[in-house]
């Protein structure tokens, strides 16, 4: 049993997560009631679209700390854009979020490739430049409850089948970037670049191009997620997510996504999700301070990079299936760190 946990990491995360949530209620039964539980789910959807974004750059070896700026940022200039054209419908409005978030983060991309930077340094100047922005954009006023647009309200507060639109928008994402890593030649050579940078450009992968793609799709989803944010709080303003992307971080590093490049699935991340959501779900309901989550999401962290770190310098870098898979006939092995 012990080696099976060892070698299915997810597996083992699955049951922590749910070993949580059944401590948290039997303290509190209320925490395990369906309306409960869906309102986590809720809470939980917004996180689950940035990690995705998250995901795509960790696995080549890059970080945005820009991701929750670029939501913030796109947020208001969606809630501007909806006060100045209330005539615009909701898919409109989901596409001018998805196209100016991906403006963003292809800022990201073009400083990165073309002055050779390292994404930290980049990513950390256009985080704070974005807040600067928004400041520029609204003149320093708040876009309260009447000024945002009624689709931008909407969007997030249907339901349909008896989940709430935040959830369904998280799982067509999570669909989405399965099958992006999974069927689409792209999205493996992005896993490849992580594994082995060299050896990914040997063999004729664009590097610059992918990385291109790379943070334009991290920056896409900052501002879908920056549309959804807007519409279920009512508000837009300077400092909204602040702090945000340390959550999307340490929830990509919980569900095992390698930091170093290479190495995490859809399923790993959506664990780390949960992970995070039953934490700051459980919070409140048995009455534990809010500020222990930092505590609680630091420790989580360091556990799960030294967890990370010890399996990657036990199996290597493993970009596609073992040998026998029914998908891959042939592994491709990194380098080992």
């Amino acid at each position: 049993m012990k080696n099976f946990f060892v070698r299915n990491r997810e597996a083992a995360l699955a049951v922590i997560v749910v070993a949580m949530a059944l401590i948290v209620g039997l303290r509190a039964p209320v925490f395990l009631t369906t309306g409960n539980l869906l309102d986590v789910l809720n809470d939980s959807s917004i996180l689950a679209i940035l990690v995705m974004g998250q995901m795509v750059v960790l696995l080549t070896k890059g970080i945005d700390l820009s991701v929750a700026s670029n939501l913030a940022l796109t947020g208001m200039f969606c809630a501007v854009v909806g006060k100045a054209f209330p005539g615009l419908n909701a898919v409109e409005l989901v596409l001018i979020a998805l196209a100016f978030g991906a403006l963003l983060g292809a800022l990201n991309g073009v400083l990165i490739t073309a002055f050779d930077l390292p994404p930290i340094v980049v990513t950390l100047g256009t985080m704070s430049a974005y807040r600067g922005a928004i400041f520029v954009l609204s003149k320093g006023a708040w876009m309260n409850d009447q000024d945002i647009h009624l689709s931008i309200k909407a969007l997030p507060r249907v339901n349909f089948l008896g989940l709430p639109g935040l959830v369904w928008y998280a799982i067509i994402t999570l669909l989405i970037c399965w099958w992006f890593f999974r069927y689409r030649r792209t999205g493996r050579e992005m896993y490849a670049m992580g594994g082995n940078l060299s050896a990914a450009a040997y063999i004729g992968i664009p590097i610059k191009r992918r990385l291109m793609q790379v943070y334009a799709m991290s920056g896409a989803l900052a501002g879908l997620a920056g549309l959804l944010w807007v519409g279920r709080y009512s508000i837009a303003f300077t400092e909204l997510a602040a702090g945000y992307e340390l959550t999307v971080i340490a929830a990509c590093v919980i569900g095992g996504v390698s930091t170093a490049g290479g190495i995490g699935t859809v399923m790993g991340a959506l664990l780390g999700v949960l992970f995070a959501g039953v934490i700051n779900g459980a919070l409140p309901v048995i009455h534990i301070s809010p500020f222990w989550q930092q505590a609680i999401s630091g420790t989580v962290i360091l556990v799960a990079v030294i967890v990370n770190a010890r399996s990657e310098r036990r199996a290597g870098k493993q970009i596609l299936p073992p040998k026998g898979s029914r998908t891959q006939s042939a592994p491709m092995q990194g380098a080992q760190p």
